[in-house]
């Protein structure tokens, strides 16, 4: 019989076969590799358990098996990525409604110091960041580099179409118009010098000075 493949992380011998498994989106072999004994949140090389390997690559059949299976949500990798975290900021809408359904941590945060909906605000990830405004994340948390989800809709975009209805949907939700950078910089500001006409339109329609 074929041995498992191993890492070793410290003192910790982390088999990767789950690991493996949840990269090819292979349910099965993960119910096998869990009814095995395999550790479900065992980390790799990376710190990353299976269900975030699963999610990095959008598995979605992978990361239902491991979610349902009890795989914890909010664990983190070396550089502070979780499941439900990474989820939220690439979009990866169905894994990240797993992660709500399953004890996602809406007030964890990411390297930057940003909430999941900060980075879906900058992708344009429309129906992402509606998902995470329902689910009741802060519109105004602020990250390491001072900015807000509205902010980063702005200064990260392009301007487009999805960044204007991230924008409406984030006053929509109460998000603080007028909620400046570390520098004393409004949204309307950064939205004027940018030439985004729609997105000032927008934002002095709801107060923003």
């Amino acid at each position: 019989m074929a041995l498992c493949p191993q890492i070793t992380i410290g003192q910790t011998m982390t088999d990767t076969s789950l690991h493996a498994a949840a990269a090819r989106d292979d349910a099965a072999a993960i119910a096998r590799l869990l009814a095995g004994g395999a550790a479900i949140d065992a980390r790799d090389s990376r710190g990353r358990t299976a269900l975030l390997v699963a999610t990095h690559d959008n598995r979605l059949n992978a990361a239902r098996a491991l979610i349902e299976a009890g795989a914890n949500v909010n664990a983190k990798d070396a550089i502070n990525d979780s499941p439900y975290l990474y989820a939220g900021a690439r979009g990866h809408l169905a894994i990240l409604k797993l992660t709500l359904a399953h004890g996602a941590d809406l007030k964890s945060t990411n390297r930057y110091g940003g909430t999941a909906l900060i980075p879906a605000c900058e992708r344009g990830h429309v129906e992402t960041v509606r998902t995470l405004i329902a689910a009741g994340v802060d519109v105004d948390h602020v990250n390491n580099l001072g900015w807000t989800g509205l902010l980063e809709a702005i200064i990260l975009s392009d301007g487009g179409q999805a960044h204007q209805q991230i924008v409406q949907d984030l006053i929509a939700a109460g998000a603080d118009v007028n909620l400046a950078d570390r520098d004393g910089v409004t949204p309307l500001q950064h939205a004027r010098s940018r030439g985004y006409a729609r997105i000032e339109q927008i934002l002095r329609a709801a107060g923003a000075r």
